[in-house]
């Protein structure tokens, strides 16, 4: 006897309300869609370079991740305040080095040292390759090796340092404002990278945030990462955006003639060296 199909069983009506409940109507107007659109990849941003967590409405798509880069700057100035935060409520009950390093333990807590991980990894490649293959593999490798055990010690001894001495000899509201546009100028040349650098492996976890980023999104990450630095001061900000814009040529062009372009990692790698670069220009400079 032949089995005679069956229509499926019809889904309860409460069923289909509940799930209906459960996504977000999107916008029917082109602009409020817009910002709808443009909330989500802040959000992905957020939730992507650091370890907040995000709506479950955000969801998820690979092109999210490459929208999410020209915000790449604005969570950096979230991390930055965050850890002004924390430096403030520090400092008013322990002596200065204990509540800068409150500080920065602060930032590598919201971010799970997430571009100091990049910054191990490109050290232990680039001390330890020789041939591009090489580079690439050892950078590839999770384990950290001497190279990069060197280079996170040295790096957050002199953030430690240089934020100390920067409060000391400018204050502590020159402290906490450089703190902040670090982080975001810092992560604005990093990201810089995606307009004009390709990207060299086939796939990576940063391959969907490795794409061209455009003319605009260009112009957003830059805003995000210069205004905060002329805020501080205008003298201090042009030369510290000076400062970062010569970083940023010598090392691209590290990054071409050893590997032919970028990872995720030289990403982390620039931005390390840019945040402690405006470190050391403004415990350097004469603050009035």
């Amino acid at each position: 006897m032949t089995n005679m199909p069956t229509e499926p069983t019809p889904e309860p009506l409460q069923d289909r309300r509940d799930q209906q409940a459960e996504q977000p109507r999107r916008p029917t107007h082109p602009l409020l869609q817009r910002a709808c659109d443009e909330l989500r990849y802040l959000l992905t941003a957020v939730g992507y370079f650091t370890r907040i967590p995000v709506p479950a409405w955000v969801g998820f798509a690979p092109h999210y991740l490459h929208a999410a880069a020209r915000w790449i700057a604005l969570v950096g100035l979230m991390v930055g305040a965050v850890g002004a935060l924390a430096t403030l409520a520090a400092w008013l009950l322990w002596p200065p080095a204990v509540a800068v390093l409150i500080g920065i333990g602060a930032t590598l807590l919201l971010t799970g040292a997430f571009h100091e991980d990049g910054l191990a990894d490109c050290v232990d490649a680039f001390g330890g390759g020789y041939r591009r293959e090489d580079v690439l593999r050892i950078m590839h490798d999770s384990r950290i090796g001497a190279f990069g055990a060197l280079a996170l010690v040295l790096a957050l001894l002199l953030k430690w340092q240089l934020l100390l001495a920067l409060g000391q000899r400018g204050g502590l509201r020159e402290l906490l404002l450089v703190l902040v546009a670090a982080h975001a100028a810092s992560r604005a040349m990093a990201v810089s990278y995606l307009a004009t650098l390709d990207y060299v492996r086939a796939e990576g976890k940063a391959k969907p945030v490795a794409q061209r980023l455009s003319p605009r999104g260009l112009a957003l990450v830059l805003a995000c990462g210069a205004l905060p630095l002329l805020a501080v001061a205008p003298g201090f900000g042009v030369a510290a955006i000076a400062a970062l814009a010569l970083l940023r040529l010598v090392l691209g062009r590290y990054f071409v003639r050893r590997i032919g372009g970028y990872t995720g990692d030289c990403l982390g790698m620039a931005q390390q060296l840019g945040e402690l670069l405006i470190y050391l220009l403004a415990a350097a400079w004469i603050w009035s």
